[in-house]
């Protein structure tokens, strides 16, 4: 059953409209998650047997559509196909001054994790694919570990070679869009490629966003990076209850098992945290939602705690609202009023969450990012928006 807090659409005034504020958090980022948009075409392979549901014929697609649409069958199981997809980069250059970090790392297009929230639903209609079909259809990038050696030689900015000896490195952020430690990382290991050849270098930024306790698979590099250079490990927990995470995030792992990660994580000495993103009006968000949360992050032993209010994407839109409706017909009406036409909830009500986490924080002494050395970018001031509510966050 829907947890059903004080906030209720009937609070605001009948002729409020959700704004629109620009959407940012500390790594689940909307607006800047440029998701293979520094990939360019490459030669085709065998084009995948079986049906294809794309919205264009073969013959007319382009750049990453191309490319994934002659992308080999690698494998099929749980009702998921995975595929081998060619691209000429793996390290994305994101420009975005909203965000707290230069470069992006996507070892896999799509996610089996199947979140029904996911905003990155979106990438696949770059694929020309059916946002449903994100969950259905992985694709793994090939020759990772190469891939990022080279992206790194080439087009990483090293810290020795900034003219302000004083600057921290440029921040590269792994899992902005899908999650890197999803299961086919254990068949195609990617991110572990791509983490060996990280660990050759040093004084890095690096960050790791994830919902899986498989990360700890990885805690040797995780050690082995640290000594050289910065690594942080954000993992995403909406909440405490294993029905309803079961119903939103369906093939995640359970929240116990992410919160003993990040106790794992924070006894081998890496800095990690707890992104409660996002939080779900009228499902995930009262006050007790909130807390034990919080409390349950504080006892893993967790360094910060943040959270962002859901936002919706045309593309997970068209996949959430449907959802909802189905599991959740008493909040249909209200979800289509927040989120028929706008991507964020109301200004108040992001202003209610902004409080409602802050208290929560303060009560488990948690921080609200990681700390410095980290993602924060030198003398930059960092604003974190939680569905029209604002804090800031000064470096």
């Amino acid at each position: 059953m829907a947890t059903c807090p004080h906030i209720r659409p009937d609070n605001f005034p009948s002729g409020e409209r959700p704004i629109r504020p620009e959407p940012s958090n500390l790594t689940l980022f909307p607006t800047a998650a440029r998701h293979g948009n520094c990939e360019s075409d490459s030669e085709a392979s065998t084009p995948t047997p079986g049906p294809d549901r794309r919205t264009k014929p073969a013959s007319e697609l382009v750049g990453i559509a191309r490319l994934a649409a002659s992308s080999p069958l690698s494998d099929a199981k749980r009702g998921t196909e995975y595929f081998l997809l060619p691209v000429r980069s793996i390290l994305n250059r994101c420009d975005s001054e909203r965000v707290p970090f230069e470069w992006t790392i996507n070892p896999y297009r799509g996610c089996e994790f199947g979140c029904h929230y996911c905003y990155a639903r979106y990438t696949h209609e770059f694929m020309e694919l059916p946002v449903d079909e994100f969950e259905k259809k992985i694709y793994a990038k090939e020759n990772a570990g190469p891939l990022i050696e080279r992206d790194m030689a080439k087009r990483y900015r090293e810290p020795s070679g900034m003219e302000d000896p004083d600057a921290e490195p440029e921040h590269i952020a792994i899992g902005t869009a899908t999650d890197p430690y999803q299961p086919a990382e254990r068949e195609f290991g990617a991110t572990r490629a791509i983490l060996e050849k990280l660990a050759e270098r040093e004084g890095l930024s690096l960050s790791i966003t994830t919902k899986s306790d498989q990360v700890l698979r990885d805690l040797d590099l995780l050690k082995r990076i640290s000594e050289r250079s910065s690594i942080m490990v954000n993992l995403s927990i909406t909440t405490v209850r294993t029905h309803m995470a079961r119903l939103l995030e369906p093939r995640a792992p359970r929240p116990d098992l992410r919160f003993g990660a990040v106790r794992t994580l924070r006894e081998a000495g890496i800095s990690a945290g707890v992104l409660a993103m996002p939080v779900l009006p009228w499902l995930t968000d009262s006050e007790s939602d909130l807390d034990a949360l919080a409390h349950a992050a504080a006892d893993a032993g967790a360094q910060w705690f943040a959270a962002r209010v859901l936002y919706l994407m045309p593309s997970a839109r068209k996949h959430f609202l449907p959802f909802i409706a189905e599991k959740f017909p008493r909040l249909a009406r209200q979800y289509e009023n927040w989120y028929g036409r706008a991507a964020n909830a109301p200004e108040k009500y992001g202003r209610a969450i902004n409080a409602r986490v802050e208290r929560a924080r303060r009560k488990y002494n948690l921080g609200t990012r990681p700390p410095r050395g980290g993602y924060v970018r030198k003398r930059v001031q960092m604003q974190f928006t939680l569905g029209g509510g604002t804090e800031l966050c000064h470096a």
